[in-house]
C-alpha cells in the first residue's frame, strides 16, 4: 500500500487531496504548522509540526512518514498580501520549496513530488491563453516566488533525476474556500441574504475576470501527475474567463434573487491594478493525464452556495491553505 505527505493539509486543496488519496487505498500523512490535525482530518495520520523556515523540521516529518509521494501545499497565498510581506512571500512560497526539495533529497530521493505553480508566473501574458512554454513574467512578489519554486523543480528533476512534477494552477474554488477569498465572500453574503441575516454585498471590481476550476478537479490532476510516467510541467485550468459579476449573477439567481439588488461596487476594495484576465490551455493534462473539469461553472456556483446555506447562520469557515 503506498502512503502520501501532505504539506499544508488543513487548507482547501489539502483537505480534498486527503480524501482523493484515501479513496484510492493511500495512507495518508498530514503535515501542519501546529503539528496537530482537526478533527475532520482524523484519518489522516500527523507528522511534528513544520515550518517552511526550518530545515530541520521537513526534514523530521519526512523522516516520520517515508512517502512515496510528496504534495507540497503549504504556502502564503494571497496575491495583495505579498505586496505588503514580500519578503515573507519569497521566504515560505519560494524558498520554502528550496527546503521541501532538499529534505525530500536527503531523506525521499525516490519519492514522487508535486510542486504548485500558479497562473500568476504569466503576469501580463503574451498570449492567451497561456500553455507551459508561454512566456514567464510575473507582476508580483508571489508570480515571482512562483517563479523561482517552479525552476527549483525543474532545476531538482534534471540534476538530482528527482521525479518532481508542477503543475500551473488558475483559480480553483470550493465550498472549504477560506472566507476572505471573493467567491467564498459572495457564496457567505448570499446564503446571509437569503435568511435575512444582511442587506447588502459590497465588492471591488465586479468585471475582474479569472479562469475559474472547482479544486476537487485540480486536486485530481495532481494526482494524476504522480501517476504519470515521467515528471513533468502541467498547466490545470477550466479555459474559460469569468467575471466576478457572473459569480454575483448565477449565485443571487440560485436563491431567487436578482444581484443588483444588493451588489454594491466600493472603489475602496478596487484593486490598485487590475492585470488582464489569465486563461489557461491544459491540451497537455487533457492529452497526456486524461484530465479534464468534471463541475462546470455554473454548477462550482452552485455548489458554493449551497453549502454555505446548509451550513447555517454562525459558520465560517476560516480554513487558509
Amino acid at each position: 500500500m503506498s502512503s502520501a505527505l501532505i504539506i499544508g493539509v488543513t487548507g482547501q486543496d489539502g483537505r480534498l487531496l486527503a480524501d482523493l488519496l484515501q479513496s484510492h487505498g493511500t495512507i495518508v500523512w498530514g503535515a501542519s504548522r501546529k503539528g496537530t490535525l482537526p478533527p475532520e482530518l482524523a484519518s489522516v495520520l500527523p507528522v511534528p509540526a513544520i515550518d517552511l523556515r526550518d530545515q530541520g523540521s521537513l526534514v523530521e516529518a519526512l523522516t516520520r512518514a517515508r512517502p512515496d509521494e510528496i504534495y507540497h501545499l503549504a504556502a502564503q497565498t494571497s496575491v495583495e498580501r505579498s505586496h505588503t510581506e514580500p519578503v515573507a512571500t519569497a521566504e515560505t512560497t519560494g524558498v520554502g520549496v528550496a527546503r521541501v526539495l532538499e529534505a525530500a533529497r536527503q531523506v525521499a530521493p525516490r519519492a514522487r513530488i508535486f510542486i504548485p505553480s500558479s497562473s500568476e508566473i504569466f503576469g501580463v501574458p503574451a498570449e492567451s491563453p497561456q500553455h507551459e512554454s508561454t512566456p514567464i513574467r510575473p507582476t508580483s512578489p508571489y508570480g515571482a516566488a512562483k517563479v523561482f519554486a517552479q525552476h527549483l523543480a525543474r532545476i531538482y528533476r534534471r540534476r538530482h533525476d528527482m521525479f518532481v512534477a508542477v503543475g500551473i494552477l488558475y483559480n480553483h474554488e470550493s465550498p472549504r474556500r477560506p472566507s476572505h477569498f471573493v467567491t467564498r465572500k459572495i457564496s457567505l453574503a448570499v446564503a446571509a441574504i437569503a435568511r435575512g441575516e444582511a442587506s447588502s454585498l459590497p465588492l471591488g471590481n465586479l468585471d475582474a475576470s479569472r479562469d475559474w476550476t472547482y479544486a476537487g478537479d485540480v486536486v485530481r490532476a495532481m494526482r494524476l501527475m504522480l501517476q504519470h510516467h515521467e515528471p513533468a510541467d502541467f498547466v490545470i485550468a477550466s479555459g474559460q474567463s469569468r467575471s466576478v459579476r457572473d459569480w454575483c449573477e448565477i449565485a443571487f439567481r440560485r436563491v431567487g434573487l436578482d444581484y443588483h439588488d444588493y451588489v454594491e461596487s466600493d472603489p475602496a476594495l478596487w484593486r490598485p491594478a487590475e492585470e488582464p484576465p489569465l486563461v489557461g490551455d491544459a491540451t497537455k493534462a487533457r492529452t497526456l493525464l486524461g484530465w479534464q473539469p468534471t463541475v462546470s461553472f455554473p454548477e462550482l456556483v452552485h455548489l458554493m452556495v449551497d453549502a454555505d446555506l446548509a451550513r447555517g447562520s454562525h459558520h465560517v469557515d476560516g480554513d487558509r491553505a
